[in-house]
């Protein structure tokens, strides 16, 4: 089962997310076999981060409940909050095989939370600035919450175009980059 984490930033956190940065990769290279993508978003056009996505496979909404929930920023109190849903990875790849590279460009995390009927379940035709696609869902896998993709896109405005925008309730666009060790 493929799960989304987004885990957001609280205010002033910024000195104790530095202070566990090896904590917070340490816990994570225990999970690179599961890993489809991650990495930090930050607050537009600067260096401040203001959260951390983690798409992973894991055996069920337990392991990805405890994945979220005992990483270290998150003991620790650098995040306000946590959302955490099943995925679908649609275009069946990790962020590693992005033939875009890690570098080049400006990326972006995109979430559509989702009312109504499903929408934008599969990817738009043209998938070649798509790190990773795919729909949120219920912890059953049966009902369609919203949307999350990871792209490289000139500006936020072309990034926020991928989803429907009368499909959601709200579409978050987050500046964000490849994670991991460099």
């Amino acid at each position: 089962m493929e799960f989304l984490c987004y885990h957001r930033d609280r205010s002033g956190s910024l000195p104790l997310r530095e202070e566990l940065l090896e904590a917070h990769w340490s816990y994570m290279d225990g999970y690179a076999q599961e890993m489809i993508a991650r990495g930090p978003t930050f607050a537009a056009g600067s260096d401040t981060p203001t959260g951390s996505v983690h798409i992973l496979d894991l055996p069920d909404p337990a392991a990805a409940r405890a994945f979220a929930f005992d990483e270290p920023n998150y003991q620790a109190g650098v995040y306000r909050d946590v959302l955490l849903r099943r995925w679908h990875n649609t275009l069946g790849r990790t962020m590693w095989e992005f033939p875009g590279g890690r570098t080049g460009g400006d990326r972006y995390l995109v979430l559509g939370l989702g009312t109504g009927p499903a929408a934008d379940l599969t990817p738009p035709p043209d998938q070649g600035e798509l790190i990773a696609y795919g729909p949120l869902l219920s912890d059953d896998g049966a009902t369609w919450l919203g949307t999350a993709a990871l792209l490289r896109a000139p500006d936020p405005v072309t990034a926020r175009s991928l989803l429907t925008p009368d499909r959601y309730a709200d579409i978050e666009v987050h500046d964000w980059h490849f994670g991991g060790r460099a």
